[in-house]
């Protein structure tokens, strides 16, 4: 070990960990998780839980976004709708906000004052997609028989249970900007996270009981599991794999000594969205199949109607071929989007700064040249991770399909992606936290 460099001890950490404000926002984190996991277990008053519970574990549809929500829709709780409502409005507000040039230039121009503005555009939104979600989802449990209890009052159980499931998922919007602004990580993806985790018991329950009695079976979960190790391993190298751009600083001499000169790179992630396009994707392809679904249970008068309702649930179910071909196309598309939109991996912005200091890429012409070279290595780099993303996302769910054991499809590619994508932004935002203390107090020294 280099002489002068000395490894902090234990009480040098503690300190550390006491000092840095760390520990507030870790248990506040963790406070704010209580209070959804508690309300996850109020169910809504008035419903048969125990009749759709049996219906959500033979649908694939209701049974995937179950998951989501930490197994509060499959309780009928409260928080039923999650933070499915907020999701979604928030991808319809980025993708109209680049439509839209009044909305573009709050996102881009008028720096956080627009992106207030923004924010709360996707709070307005998040309510009236909550009222139209709860208003399906109480029409769907209407046609369910025994669901709802015939003791109740249908008008004043309808108007309620409509404005308490929307009041759950603006709770649920609330808690998640909680945690991002006075917590750790982003407070939407550590609910998804949450709620992943608290449904491994039951597919592990279901798992074991499956395998138990058959050797074969035992094989083709090792063969699984293998796989979704790899998936994980794999999943880690897309997180944090950057292309590097060589950058050719110029020198300048001030007095007699020579400052600059020095190279450095530009870092363009291979998957510069993390696991948002991975979110959104399975949010804007659960949207319509939902809805698909709940019509599906309706009566309807003519066959053909009813039929190709049917016919096209049945294709866009979790389980269908055109499902993960659309999956994979809103993954590679959803994964451009994002570092379309993102500051830092703008091609003209890169190559302007570039220009106003002097620098250059090597064997390139600053200015425009400059962006149009930049433009083609930031399409690659994004192409290569967002295929790789969609590839990751299929393997392990046809793995399932070829060893025979389905019981683990919910937590398939999707989940571990998100789960680890999640986790590995923890783990960074803890290392951010920690290095911008000890900077802090460098600088007081």
């Amino acid at each position: 070990m280099a002489q002068g460099v000395k490894m902090p001890t234990t009480d040098d950490l503690m300190s550390m960990w006491n000092a840095s404000g760390l520990k507030q926002k870790i248990l506040f984190t963790f406070l704010m998780i209580a209070v959804w996991r508690f309300g996850v277990q109020m169910p809504l008053y008035g419903i048969n839980n125990q009749v759709f519970s049996n219906i959500a574990q033979g649908n694939n549809i209701i049974g995937f976004l179950d998951l989501f929500s930490g197994g509060a829709l499959g309780k009928v709780s409260i928080l039923a709708l999650g933070i499915g409502p907020f999701i979604t409005s928030s991808i319809i507000v980025q993708l109209v906000s680049v439509v839209i040039p009044s909305l573009e230039k709050l996102q881009k121009e008028e720096g956080e004052a627009g992106r207030r503005k923004l924010s709360q555009y996707t709070r307005l939104f998040t309510v009236v997609l909550g009222i139209f979600q709860s208003f399906i989802f109480m029409l769907y449990l209407h046609h369910l028989p025994g669901a709802i209890m015939s003791t109740v009052n249908p008008v004043a159980f309808y108007a309620s249970s409509v404005c308490v499931l929307t009041a759950g998922a603006v709770l649920v919007m609330w808690i998640s900007e909680l945690i991002t602004e006075n917590g750790i990580g982003n407070g939407g993806s550590l609910i998804i996270f949450c709620g992943i985790l608290s449904g491994i018991p039951i597919y592990a329950s279901r798992t074991m009981q499956l395998v138990k009695s058959s050797s074969q079976m035992q094989i083709g979960l090792m063969v699984l599991l293998a796989i979704f190790f790899l998936a994980m391993i794999l999943i880690v190298i897309m997180q944090e794999a950057v292309r590097k751009v060589i950058i050719v600083n110029p020198k300048r001499q001030i007095g007699n000594k020579v400052y600059g000169g020095m190279n450095s790179f530009i870092p363009f992630k291979l998957n510069p969205g993390g696991v948002m396009p991975i979110i959104f994707a399975i949010a804007i392809l659960l949207f319509p199949s939902t809805i698909l679904a709940l019509v599906g249970q309706a009566n309807f008068k003519s066959m053909a109607v009813k039929n190709f309702v049917m016919t096209l649930n049945q294709y866009l179910s979790p389980n269908g071929i055109t499902y993960y071909l659309l999956y994979v196309a809103l993954i590679i598309a959803l994964t451009f989007f994002y570092a379309s939109i993102m500051p830092n991996m703008q091609p003209k912005d890169i190559a302007d700064n570039l220009k106003k200091y002097g620098s250059s890429i090597p064997g390139i012409k600053p200015g425009r040249p400059t962006a149009e070279a930049l433009d083609k290595i930031l399409s690659k780099t994004t192409f290569i991770g967002a295929l790789g993303l969609g590839i990751i996302a299929l393997v392990p769910s046809f793995a399932s399909y070829a060893t025979h054991i389905e019981t683990l499809q919910g937590i398939g590619a999707t989940s571990l992606i998100i789960m680890v994508g999640v986790a590995l932004d923890l783990i960074n935002q803890v290392r951010t936290h920690l290095l911008a203390r000890n900077y802090e107090s460098f600088l007081k020294e």
